[in-house]
């Protein structure tokens, strides 16, 4: 299918292009050294109404689209991938409630969410629970009326300024011992920030080790049906793997460009090295990836937009592609850049190290590759 952008989209991709040049990239740096949540520019984003792109119109949201919400991702991760992880994890916190919730939790948390005022987590992951999400241990016990949750939950991106989080506890065995999903407002159920990661990269965006010890919460608070937890995680993943393909497209985007314009300024044996054939290769392939993973991004989203039923092996497919070639592009970009791609200061080494992780989160390439071939001989069988 040909995928191309309406005059909406358009004029919001340079919206948000105009808002990154002009107000982060100057501080992009700055975020990576500090390694802390870059509140300003969540700020920014509240004020230009950019998380409104994670939530469908009826409750403040946009237009609900995944296109819309990608093509955004792309533009904020080619100056600042920080920036982008925290459109990315509202995106990713938001899609359960979304997709689940009831009428009245949609009504509750939703417009908060999208205009900025709460941010959401999604808490899947624990130390014993990583690719095999089924194997969650937090509890998820009855109390009269209420649930109470205890357990340790590890990798929750932004679990220390979130106000809302989407957490996966098996219930007991009066229940089934069935994974359940729950939603957990900060300002009526706390969790606790046992520690924040020191990472490689991504270092302005927070990573926790979270602590539930016998957190309450009511009824009203069960997110969709009991039982229906890996279903829920697993639906959400689908559209947050295409979310993350195009985070990682805008950060392979931004190192071709850094590339591009030292090898028109940079000058060996007397010449631009942008006029030696080894270099035009490089460029001209790091172009030609790029260029097949936003088409590729692009029909995922578009499809995904459009309830294709093959969006689960589309999804992984477009996960697996476009985060395996931010990795080279990245790597190629520093190589661009010779001796001076390993200097701090210049920009190369931090798209390398932002890039590395995308290969291993919302679900690690490897399982990607199994989802695929999964979903391959399902439909041949």
């Amino acid at each position: 299918m040909t995928v191309g952008l309406s005059d909406e989209q358009e004029d919001l991709r340079r919206t948000v292009r105009q808002i990154m040049e002009g107000r982060v990239r100057a501080h992009a740096a700055e975020i990576d050294a500090a390694g802390e949540f870059p509140q300003f520019v969540r700020e920014l984003f509240a004020e230009h109404h950019v998380f409104a792109t994670v939530a469908p119109p009826e409750f403040g949201g946009l237009d609900g689209s995944l296109l819309t919400l990608a093509v955004v991702c792309e533009e904020i991760t080619r100056v600042c991938a920080n920036s982008g992880m925290i459109l990315g994890n509202q995106s990713l916190g938001i899609g359960p409630i979304v997709l689940f919730g009831t009428d009245e939790q949609k009504a509750a948390y939703l417009p908060k969410l999208a205009s900025g005022e709460w941010l959401c987590s999604f808490a899947l992951s624990e130390p014993e629970a990583g690719s095999d999400a089924a194997s969650v241990q937090t509890r998820a016990r009855r109390d009269g009326d209420c649930w109470v949750l205890s357990g340790r939950k590890n990798f929750i991106t932004q679990a220390n300024v979130a106000d809302v989080m989407t957490v996966f506890a098996r219930t007991d065995s009066r229940d089934g011992g069935v994974l359940t999903a729950f939603l957990l407002a900060r300002e009526e159920a706390d969790w606790i920030v046992e520690r924040v990661e020191h990472k490689m990269g991504l270092r302005g965006s927070p990573t926790c080790a979270v602590v539930l010890n016998d957190v309450r919460v009511p009824e009203s608070a069960l997110l969709g049906e009991l039982g229906a937890g890996l279903h829920i995680a697993l639906t959400t993943l689908d559209k947050g793997r295409i979310m993350t393909a195009a985070l990682a497209l805008g950060i392979a985007q931004g190192a071709l460009e850094l590339a591009v314009a030292y090898a028109r300024e940079r000058a060996q044996f007397g010449r631009s090295i942008a006029d030696f054939q080894a270099i035009q290769f490089m460029l001209a392939d790091m172009e030609t990836e790029i260029v097949a993973a936003r088409a590729l991004v692009w029909t995922a989203a578009a499809r995904y937009d459009q309830g294709d039923r093959e969006i689960i092996k589309l999804s992984a497919a477009t996960k697996l592609f476009a985060t395996e070639m931010v990795n080279r592009v990245t790597s190629t970009a520093l190589q661009v850049l010779g001796g001076y791609g390993y200097i701090v200061d210049y920009g190369a080494e931090r798209r390398v190290r932002d890039a590395r992780v995308f290969a291993i989160f919302e679900g690690t390439n490897e399982i990607q590759r199994l989802v695929i071939a999964r979903e391959l001989l399902r439909a041949r069988g």
